[in-house]
Formats: C-alpha cells, sequence, structure tokens
C-alpha cells in the first residue's frame, strides 16, 4: 500500500517551504486562487489520507500511527492554507474595491 508519507521530516520541511513560498506569491500577485488551489490540494491529500487508514486491512495495522499523524499534519496544512486563502482575499478585495467573502475576521487582519 502506497502511503504518502509527510510525517517524514524532509518531506514536512518541503511541504512546508512549498507553502510559504505559494502563500508568498498568492500575496505578491494578489489572487487568492493561488491559494485556493493549495487548499483544495490538501483538502485532497486529507481525503485520501482518511480514506487509507479508514480502509486499512489487517495486514497493514503497523501503519496506522504513520497514518495518524499524516491526518493530523494535513489538519494544520489545511487549517494554514485556509486562514492564508483568507488573507489573501481580504489583500485582494482591498485592491479591487471588492467586497471580500468574508469580512467575520477583520479585527484579526488589522492586528496581523
Amino acid at each position: 500500500m502506497f502511503i504518502f508519507d509527510i510525517s517524514n521530516p524532509l518531506t514536512l520541511v518541503l511541504m512546508l517551504a512549498a507553502t510559504v513560498l505559494l502563500i508568498f506569491l498568492a500575496q505578491e500577485i494578489k489572487k487568492s486562487y493561488v491559494a485556493a488551489i493549495m487548499l483544495f490540494a490538501y483538502l485532497v491529500i486529507l481525503i485520501v489520507h482518511v480514506a487509507q487508514l479508514a480502509t486499512l486491512s489487517e495486514e497493514f495495522r503497523y501503519m496506522v500511527t504513520t497514518l495518524s499523524r499524516c491526518v493530523a499534519i494535513d489538519f494544520v496544512f489545511v487549517l494554514i492554507t485556509f486562514f492564508s486563502y483568507l488573507w489573501v482575499d481580504d489583500i485582494e478585495a482591498k485592491v479591487s474595491g471588492k467586497k471580500s467573502i468574508d469580512n467575520s475576521l477583520d479585527w484579526f487582519w488589522k492586528k496581523v
């Protein structure tokens, strides 16, 4: 069974670096769809890891801890990319003079 093991430290560092670079790119070009693509990709990875964990056969029970760590890390990346999407969407809305998708975090953005 193939598992995209993101609990490996090297993979984790590379994914974090790619995430930070893509968030910076989205912020620089002021396009929220870059962060949305990242969010969608991490959600797909989360769904795949949960499906693998749910359908794990008895012969692969030793992978439960690895998959559990991967699911936890996936949640962290989804949280990071969700907030970055909201942040870049707010920046894009201010630049283009449109209303943002969600203004409920205005108090948070003022402190950032």
